[in-house]
């Protein structure tokens, strides 16, 4: 039940990143729902990865390298996708960093842990 509840909470934020941010657009609530799974399983599968195969970027960036991941990813999702749009790379980073916050947040306070 606790795992529909993030979901439906990263569908939520993933429509309020869409709200802030004109350059990444989500057609409909079906639409964040299906794209919240996808990133979630893109960050699951595809993500260790990446960081693996990049390790000494990010070491040499002192870490910052994962955010260009993670805006990267999220930018991948929006081209795989039909309902959820990113414009650009740098739109990828910036809707990646204010979907973990949103996400964190909404999580945050369902969570009594």
């Amino acid at each position: 039940m606790k795992l529909l509840i993030v979901w439906i909470l990263n569908a939520i934020a993933l429509l309020a990143v869409a709200y802030l941010l004109p350059s990444i657009e989500v057609s409909g609530f079906v639409s964040a729902l299906v794209a919240a799974a996808v990133i979630a399983l893109v960050n699951v599968l595809i993500r260790p990865l990446l960081i693996l195969l990049t390790l000494p970027v990010t070491i040499l960036t002192l870490g910052l390298f994962i955010l260009v991941i993670n805006g990267l990813l999220f930018y991948l999702v929006g081209e795989i996708l039909e309902g959820f749009q990113v414009q650009s790379l740098l739109a990828g980073i910036v809707g990646a960093i204010l979907y973990s916050i949103i996400s964190w947040l909404l999580t945050s306070l369902i969570t009594e842990e």
